[in-house]
């Protein structure tokens, strides 16, 4: 998988939104200034050759779908932005994020239950479903 441009990232959110669409309908969910057809549909076919985008034809036009899921594209970004900023530590981002956003220790303690309780239910719900 590579890692998109932002404006490949940016039409990709709105596939994952969308589910499926024309170019004319991503078009429509860009905000102002919306940048020109062409160049929605040229991003949208790098996209197709990434392997980000599937398509079904109704004659010429094409309806685009992701083929790659947005929380896998979460995490593999998230680990190259990590590897490349923070050595691949979590710790050593966690770290950077308390001391940019002036956290103070009750702030991280919530932060920490916060991460907890999403643990336990991701725990739970894999557990059920196994």
């Amino acid at each position: 998988m590579k890692e998109l441009t932002k404006a490949e990232e940016e039409i990709m959110q709105i596939l994952w939104k969308m589910k499926k669409g024309f170019v004319k309908d991503i078009l429509e969910e860009m905000s102002e200034p919306k940048p020109a057809y062409n160049t929605v549909s040229t991003v949208v076919r790098i996209l197709e050759k990434k392997g980000f985008v599937g398509y079904n034809a109704f004659g010429k036009s094409h309806e685009y779908y992701p083929l790659v899921a947005e929380d896998k594209y979460k995490s593999f970004f998230l680990k190259n932005f990590m590897s490349g900023y923070f050595g691949g530590s979590f710790e050593k981002l966690v770290s950077f994020f308390a001391k940019d956003n002036n956290l103070d220790v009750k702030e991280l303690d919530q932060l920490m239950r916060h991460v907890k309780d999403d643990l336990k239910e991701e725990d739970q719900r894999d557990g059920n479903n196994a």
